[in-house]
């Protein structure tokens, strides 16, 4: 069992405890008032309970992330000084929920780019893979290189494309653009576009930049510490800074949109947008699979019969 609350807990424990204050007259009168509130209450934590019975719609649809996973990405300056790379997990996790139905890919790319799972319609293996990367380490890092996702990505669309020629790939490139790689010139990715319907590049990070913390090697052992560095002759922290430009390149290579993702609810505006080109597009009907079901209706059956049975007495009420 899990929950999925609608509105925050707290926040509707407050609205709760407020609706309780205003308290009825009568026993019969407080009791209905006091099991409307909870069932409110219960209804908005959406519990969640576990079936393998779960109906889920089959789309022609594959989508592939694009996922930096250099140690610029974790740089605190999303929406305040949230991790980049932290947001970036949380907008792949909100895409697979709204592509319900569809199959997923991971590319990461650091000092190397590797296929981290190939299309799959196991959401959690593509979870799992997200929570592994946690950025570069200080000593493993040797800069940013953009064009290093360039072929795995083109070899992992092409091949897909003639092997699945009914299916579409999506595209989701996760990145804040910098290149730190000297005298490093950024590849077309013109190729790529060839291959998909359509998709989007997202960038994080501000112009202002933000700092980095980081771990020396890759153990439960060493406690991260901010990136240091000695550029202009000023010993400090090391500041990364988003790339726009280069992001916006890629983007047009790929003929898709490119967004600055600048809080949470930016990536809902985007799914929303390459839904639209969706619209149109086939399935390949309903199957049943594990996963979680929401139980939230069965709350709201004996909350309506309540509120009507409010209604009904309050008229009666007002007659007499």
């Amino acid at each position: 069992m899990k929950i999925h609350p609608i509105l925050p807990v707290w926040i509707m424990a407050i609205i709760c405890v407020g609706m309780l204050l205003m308290k009825r007259k009568g026993v019969w009168n407080f009791i209905r008032q006091f099991l409307i509130v909870a069932l409110l209450f219960v209804i908005n934590l959406r519990i969640m309970v576990f079936s393998y019975e779960v109906k889920k719609e089959e789309l022609n649809v594959d989508v592939l992330f694009v996922f930096d996973n250099t140690m610029s990405m974790l740089a605190e300056d999303f929406d305040g000084e949230g991790r980049r790379i932290d947001a970036a997990k949380e907008d792949c996790a909100y895409i697979m929920d709204q592509f319900a139905g569809a199959r997923f890919g991971l590319i990461s790319f650091g000092n190397r780019a590797d296929v981290m799972s190939p299309y799959t319609e196991d959401e959690n293996n593509i979870i799992s893979c997200l929570d592994s990367m946690n950025g570069e380490t200080m000593y493993y890092a040797n800069g940013t290189s953009l064009n290093l996702p360039y072929e795995v990505l083109l070899e992992t669309l092409s091949n897909h494309a003639e092997r699945f020629e009914d299916r579409v790939q999506i595209v989701f490139f996760l990145s804040d653009g910098e290149i730190t790689e000297k005298e490093e010139e950024l590849a077309s990715y013109a190729k790529a576009e060839d291959y998909i319907l359509t998709g989007a590049v997202l960038g994080y990070g501000t112009e202002e930049g933000g700092y980095m913390k980081v771990k020396s090697y890759n153990d439960d052992y060493t406690e991260p510490t901010y990136m240091m560095t000695n550029a202009q002759g000023e010993y400090g922290k090391a500041v990364s800074r988003i790339d726009e430009d280069n992001l916006e390149s890629i983007a047009d290579d790929l003929g898709v949109s490119y967004y600055h993702i600048d809080n949470s609810e930016t990536i809902m505006d985007v799914v929303d947008e390459i839904n639209v080109e969706l619209d149109d597009f086939s399935t390949n009907g309903i199957s049943t699979t594990a996963g979680y079901v929401d139980t939230y209706y069965w709350f709201t059956i004996p909350m309506i019969a309540l509120l009507v049975y409010d209604l009904v007495y309050y008229k009666r009420k007002l007659r007499e």
